[in-house]
């Protein structure tokens, strides 16, 4: 799945999209890369002279993922607005620098009307760059 399929998935747009491909996809998990070229908005401000990406941003990026792969399952809720109704069990394991490439994993682990959980790991290369447990739902707006 290519940025423009997913743009018709998510609602988000530059520079909060934080996934740029999907590489496996299907009921139950999903893959995805965003690759982190250092021209992000967030590196002038964190850390100037050492540009390190947020934590929080890639829980957002695990949350996009997860999105993605809920999404993709029920159109219904396309179009919906998409909130945090949790956030567990998240550890961040190494720094993202400019010029890595992050392998976002999510597994579905329950999905209930509109209330799915998902746990989501982030690597790099073969290493865990961080993860946890999203809570999400799916709202009229």
């Amino acid at each position: 799945m290519k940025i423009e399929q997913i743009r018709k998935i998510l609602p988000h747009r530059e520079p909060f999209l934080f996934v740029d491909e999907v590489t496996k996809i299907n009921a139950k998990r999903i893959e995805a890369i965003k690759k982190i070229t250092g021209k992000e908005y967030f590196f002038p401000g964190h850390f100037p002279g050492n540009p390190l990406m947020p934590g929080v941003l890639l829980v957002e990026a695990m949350a996009q993922t997860g999105g993605i792969l809920v999404l993709n399952q029920l159109p219904e809720a396309r179009g919906k607005l998409t909130l945090f109704l949790g956030i567990d069990k998240v550890r961040f394991r190494r720094q993202v620098r400019p010029g890595d490439t992050l392998r976002i994993v999510c597994e579905l682990l329950s999905l209930k009307k509109n209330i799915c959980k998902v746990k989501g790991k982030v690597y790099i290369g073969d290493k865990i760059v961080g993860e946890g447990e999203l809570l999400l739902g799916f709202f009229d707006k």
